[in-house]
């Protein structure tokens, strides 16, 4: 069946939610450091965020959502990635969340993410346990990395149903693990979130013990299909999820040379008669980051527009443009990350302090390259599906 069919939009610059988050940058970047120390994006912050949108951008129209195009959701993540890379992140956590209201019944998509103010979030790998019972399910489990949890509505964990104590399985032999989808306020925090970078990001472990989920909140976003019938519900979701990370880890970079060419254009180097800027080492160090973050997002936006084209125009994405996505998001994130490690390296003894936005930098991209999503290891999956080897592609 053919997705409703989207113009393919390759400026994207006049989408409201890219206003938006233009208008919050100043806001977001002067509070950087109270990000920081609070772990957490301000409420006051996060609503503001809400109201325009940020959250919701993935949400079906039907729902009062953006619907947004990858595209799109692309550029405000990284204009909030550079403004704050904690903030850019909580922004793509929530928004790439609501791509589970497409594979909702209408009714539980709703209940969930109808409210304009609501706030998804949670975490995918399978670490719960889901036992079937009447109606739904009984679950069970600790999830860390639940970013953004003290400021949503909703949450969502993977749980492995199991029946008769063992688990039940797929047919490619993989165990069947849903997203549960439960209120936050069903949901223990615990307190776990002292790390290096992406401080304000607050994410935490959460954990239920015997919560009952209805069954209609429960999604497969391995053996489910989307009900929503626009081309963003054909997207990958995975591939959706990986062009988000690789957004904010952009918006990161690009915050690190601006913040490397003010810095150059003052600062005289110990037992230096020229500027940092007049050096040769300077300027060979920014050309190579800008050339890094320019050629890393060239290729992500070639993969995005291929993908978005295929879900607009036949309603299917074949598996190579599948990989695209993932390979080209993953380089973007790991170019980015040497983007910033030059300008880090570049600022000298003025990089190493807490107060310093290129020490922010450095440390907040190091932990987006972590992300399974983008990790190194997508170029083992892709180099099989070049070399045209059996491969399981049920996360591309």
């Amino acid at each position: 069946m053919t997705a409703d069919v989207q113009p393919l939009d390759r400026d994207d610059r006049h989408d409201p939610h890219l206003a938006a988050a233009q208008a919050l940058a100043p806001d977001l970047r002067a509070r950087a450091d109270e990000i920081e120390r609070g772990r957490r994006v301000p409420l006051d912050l996060v609503r503001a965020m809400a109201s325009a949108g940020m959250f919701r951008m993935c949400v079906p129209h039907a729902l009062g959502g953006g619907e947004i195009t990858p595209l799109a959701m692309m550029r405000v993540l990284e204009t909030l990635g550079e403004a704050d890379g904690s903030a850019g992140w909580c922004a793509m956590i929530g928004c790439t969340s609501g791509l589970l209201s497409g594979y909702l019944d209408p009714d539980a998509a709703a209940e969930i993410y109808g409210d304009p103010s609501g706030i998804a979030g949670g975490v995918y790998a399978p670490s719960g346990k889901a036992v079937p019972t009447s109606g739904g399910y009984r679950v069970s489990g600790r999830w860390p990395f639940a970013s953004g949890v003290e400021h949503c509505t909703w949450l969502m964990g993977g749980s492995v149903i199991t029946e008769n104590g063992a688990p039940r399985l797929l047919t490619s032999g993989a165990p069947d693990a849903p997203l549960m989808l439960f209120p936050a306020r069903d949901v223990e925090i615990i307190d776990t979130w002292n790390v290096s970078g992406l401080r304000g990001t607050g994410s935490h472990d959460i954990a239920v013990r015997d919560l009952f989920v209805p069954a209609a909140h429960a999604v497969s976003l391995v053996r489910d299909r989307p009900r929503a019938g626009g081309a963003l519900y054909v997207f990958p979701v995975f591939g959706l999820l990986a062009v988000g990370i690789a957004a904010v880890a952009l918006g990161i970079a690009r915050r690190a040379i601006t913040e490397l060419v003010e810095i150059a254009g003052g600062k005289r180097p110990t037992g230096s008669k020229r500027i940092l800027a007049e050096r040769a080492t300077a300027q060979v160090q920014v050309s190579e980051a800008e050339a890094l973050v320019r050629s890393g997002r060239a290729f992500l936006v070639e993969a995005v527009e291929a993908a978005w084209e295929a879900a607009s125009a036949t309603g299917a994405i074949d598996l190579a443009t599948r990989a695209g996505v993932r390979l080209a998001a993953t380089n973007a994130t790991l170019a980015a990350a040497q983007a910033v490690d030059r300008m880090y390296n570049a600022g000298g003894g003025t990089s190493v302090y807490a107060t310093s936005p290129l020490q922010r930098c450095f440390r907040d991209v190091h932990v987006v390259t972590q992300h399974l999503m983008v990790a190194p290891a997508t170029y083992e999956l892709t180099g099989r599906l070049l070399f045209g080897l059996a491969t399981d592609a049920a996360l591309l």
